[in-house]
C-alpha cells in the first residue's frame, strides 16, 4: 500500500471517528487539552530540555491567544526529570494520575521514555516527538509512539562512514554513557565502522557526573582511535573535545549525534569545540537565519521570550506546530484514537527544520535524513547529507 493510499484511509478512518464521544477522554474537556512532558530542565540535559520547552510554549502561547484549537486552550505540563530515573518516574505518575494528560510531547531521556511506556501504553497515551533518537522509542506496540527523525543508530553510522570516507580513518572507538543512550550509538559506530570497512577498535563507559577524561583518552591513543563518537553529556562532550586538544590529539576527529547538536556546543568561548562533528536529522537553525521560515521563528521567539533561541528551541517549536496540526485534523470530536489517525494524516514540509515530514499507519517516523555538521568559528555548518 503506498503512502498516498495510507494517508487517504487515515483521513477516512477520521471521518468514521466523528461520531465516537471524547467526553471519557482523559485530558479533554470542552475547553481544554492537557499536554504533558517529562523533560529535563536540570541536569545533564538541561541545554536540551530547557529551550525545547520554551520553543513550544511560544506556539501554544500564539494559540491559545488565538482561541486554541477547535475552541480548547492547550495546557502544557512539563515535569523536570534532572535526568534521573526517579524523578522521571514520579513526573509520570503525576501527569498520567493526577493532571490526567491526553499526550506527551517532548518527552526527554532514551531510559526515562521506556520506562514511562509501561504506564502510557496501557491507556493508550500517545507520545509524540520526544527528546530521544533512540530505535526503541518506536517499540511495539507502536500505535500511540510518533517520531520526529532519524535514530542514533542511523546517525553514529553515517557520521562514522563519512569521516572515514573523508580522512582515511581506519579505527573507530566510542565513549559513552552505558545506557540505551549510549549503547545505540555505540552500536551504530560499529556498524558505521564494518559498513566503512574499517576497524572497530575500543570503547570507554562514563558515569553522568564524570569530569575527568584523561585516563580514557589516553586508551583511545593507544589503541589507535582516530574516530572517536561521543554519547555523553553535554558538558562532557565539551570536555572530551577540549581535553583532547590540551593533550595533543589533532588526529582525532570526535563526533556527536543529535544529542550533541546544539548551539552551546558550537559557541564554546576560545574555539574549544572547533572541529568537532556532529550527525543529526535536522539543519542548524542559525546557519539558514535569513531564510525565510527560520528568520521569522527567531523573530517570533525573540518578542516571546527576550532571547535569541538555540538549536533545540526550533525543536521544540516544530514538534508543538505538529502536535497542533494533528489536533485540527483530529477535529472537535478528539479521542486518542481521532488523534492517532490524524497523526498517520499528516504529510508536510517543514521549511523551519529542513525535512519533509510524513507518517502513516505502517510510518510513524517522521523524516529519516542524516545530516552532518562541524564546527567552524563557532557556529555549525553543514558537510554532509544522506
Amino acid at each position: 500500500m503506498t503512502k498516498a493510499i495510507r494517508r487517504l484511509a487515515a483521513a477516512t478512518a477520521l471521518s468514521a471517528m466523528a461520531s465516537v464521544g471524547w467526553a471519557d477522554t482523559q485530558g479533554v474537556t470542552d475547553d481544554e487539552i492537557v499536554i504533558g512532558s517529562v523533560n529535563d530542565l536540570s541536569g545533564i540535559f538541561a541545554a536540551v530540555g530547557v529551550p525545547a520547552t520554551k520553543g513550544a510554549n511560544v506556539v501554544f502561547d500564539r494559540v491559545n491567544a488565538n482561541g486554541g484549537v477547535h475552541g480548547r486552550k492547550i495546557r502544557y505540563v512539563v515535569e523536570d526529570n534532572g535526568y534521573q530515573m526517579p524523578r522521571a518516574m514520579q513526573g509520570y505518575n503525576k501527569l498520567l494520575n493526577r493532571d490526567k494528560v491526553f499526550a506527551m510531547l517532548q518527552s526527554l531521556g532514551t531510559p526515562m521514555n521506556l520506562a514511562g511506556f509501561k504506564l502510557l501504553d496501557p491507556k493508550g497515551i500517545p507520545n509524540v516527538a520526544p527528546l530521544s533518537a533512540a530505535r526503541q522509542m518506536l517499540q511495539e506496540p507502536m500505535k500511540n509512539k510518533f517520531t520526529s527523525f532519524s535514530s542514533y543508530f542511523d546517525q553514529a553510522r553515517v557520521g562514522v562512514k563519512y569521516l572515514a570516507q573523508e580522512f582515511g580513518g581506519d579505527k573507530v572507538c566510542t565513549m559513552y554513557l552505558p545506557t540505551d543512550f549510549g549503547k545505540e550509538i555505540l552500536e551504530g559506530s560499529q556498524e558505521g565502522a564494518k559498513e566503512a570497512g574499517i576497524t572497530f577498535a575500543a570503547e570507554t563507559t562514563h558515569k553522568p557526573d564524570e569530569t575527568d577524561f584523561v585516563g580514557s583518552l589516553s586508551k583511545l591513543k593507544e589503541e589507535g582511535c582516530d574516530i572517536v563518537t561521543i554519547a555523553l553529556g553535554v558538558r562532557q562532550a565539551i570536555t572530551v573535545v577540549g581535553t583532547a586538544k590540551k593533550m595533543g590529539l589533532t588526529d582525532m576527529k570526535f563526533l556527536g549525534t543529535s544529542a550533541s547538536f546544539l548551539t552551546v556546543v558550537a559557541q564554546v568561548p576560545g574555539g574549544v569545540t572547533d572541529g568537532f562533528y556532529a550527525a543529526a536529522s535536522w539543519q542548524d537553525l542559525w546557519a539558514r537565519a535569513d531564510e525565510p521560515a527560520p528568520k521569522a521563528f527567531i523573530e517570533e521567539y525573540k518578542a516571546a521570550t527576550g532571547e535569541d533561541p538555540v538549536g533545540f528551541s526550533m525543536l521544540g517549536y516544530a514538534a508543538a506546530e505538529m502536535m497542533v496540526k494533528a489536533l485540527e485534523a483530529a477535529g472537535p470530536d478528539l479521542t486518542h484514537e481521532s488523534f492517532i489517525a490524524a497523526m498517520e494524516s499528516l504529510d508536510y514540509q517543514d521549511d523551519l527544520v529542513g525535512n519533509h515530514m510524513t507518517f502513516g499507519p505502517d510510518d510513524h517516523q517522521g523524516a529519516d535524513t542524516v545530516y552532518v555538521s562541524v564546527v567552524e568559528n563557532g557556529a555549525w555548518k553543514k558537510v554532509h547529507e544522506e
